[in-house]
């Protein structure tokens, strides 16, 4: 008998500037889903002409940083000097490893024009023989990612493998993240190699085993072989997921490890100034939250 998928609505986090983010990873229900670790959802949101997305420079470790966006455009820079441009379509995927430094904001062109922003940003654990890997930063165009095209259904494999195509972006164990659009009425087969699998409706409604996946919700399932996604209307989604997590994780602010003792060292290396500066973004920083 088929067990039903977790459903989650999320919860809205205001960042200011009518910018809003629905944090959809992790909850009580579900901490994880394969690597994934943190699913935001960003906007829709318009800015005005002069305003715009100002993340300050803040520290990451153990984790990999993935942007995907559907409309608007960031300004990625970081502590090993890396800078890039996302547009929709394209991906910027960061390797925190030991620990790097990063800030995302609007490059100016947009500020000062105004732009429509809406996107998503996930976290993925790295494998615990890999968490203290060096950091590494990698930008690829949207002409470099597979798309497959199945019968109603387009699809993007933005990183990890899945429906016979695998991703240039390097992943560190076995994952799916890509991007779906299925006609009314359409049926798609999910990856079967992977064994947590988790689906987020952008646009349209879903049904997966009979359950209705409503946009803006998620649904998550592990275990057995996950039915298909039926398209109950034209849709968009987010497919991701991969192999069970090799141990547990704390998440603390931006941290990921699996160890309290390895959080506490990136606490005191913050707060004592000891990670690396963002060349270009230097003057600016969101200090520790207390705790």
């Amino acid at each position: 008998m088929d067990t039903p998928a977790i459903l989650i609505d999320g919860r809205l986090h205001d960042l200011g500037d009518g910018f809003s983010v629905r944090r959809l990873l992790p909850v009580f229900e579900a901490r994880h889903v394969g690597p994934f670790v943190f699913y935001d959802h960003m906007g829709p949101v318009d800015f005005a002409p002069g305003r715009g997305m100002d993340v300050r420079p803040h520290p990451h470790i153990g984790l990999a940083t993935v942007t995907w966006l559907f409309e608007g455009t960031i300004r990625h820079r970081d502590s090993l000097g890396s800078r890039a441009d996302i547009a929709p379509g394209a991906v910027n995927w960061m390797t925190a490893g030991r620990g790097i430094v990063h800030s995302e904001r609007t490059p100016p062109e947009a500020r000062a024009a105004g732009q429509r922003l809406h996107g998503i940003q996930v976290w993925v654990a790295l494998p615990r023989e890999h968490a203290e890997i060096a950091p590494a930063f990698h930008h690829h165009e949207a002409d470099g990612l597979p798309r497959l095209r199945l019968p109603g259904v387009e699809l993007v494999l933005i990183a990890g493998s899945g429906w016979g195509a695998v991703s240039p972006v390097q992943v560190y164990a076995p994952m799916v993240f890509a991007e779906a659009r299925l006609d009314a009425g359409a049926e798609l087969a999910l990856p079967a190699e992977h064994a947590e699998l988790g689906v987020h409706v952008i646009e349209g409604e879903l049904a997966w085993g009979g359950q209705a996946i409503a946009a803006g919700r998620m649904a998550v399932r592990t275990g057995a072989a996950a039915p298909p996604l039926q398209a109950q209307r034209a849709s968009r989604a987010m497919l991701f997921g991969g192999a069970p997590l090799d141990g547990k994780r704390h998440l603390w602010w931006n941290f990921v490890a699996s160890t309290r003792e390895r959080i506490e060292q990136a606490k005191a290396d913050w707060r004592e100034g000891r990670f690396a500066k963002v060349p270009g973004d230097e003057d600016e920083f969101i200090p520790l939250p207390p705790g």
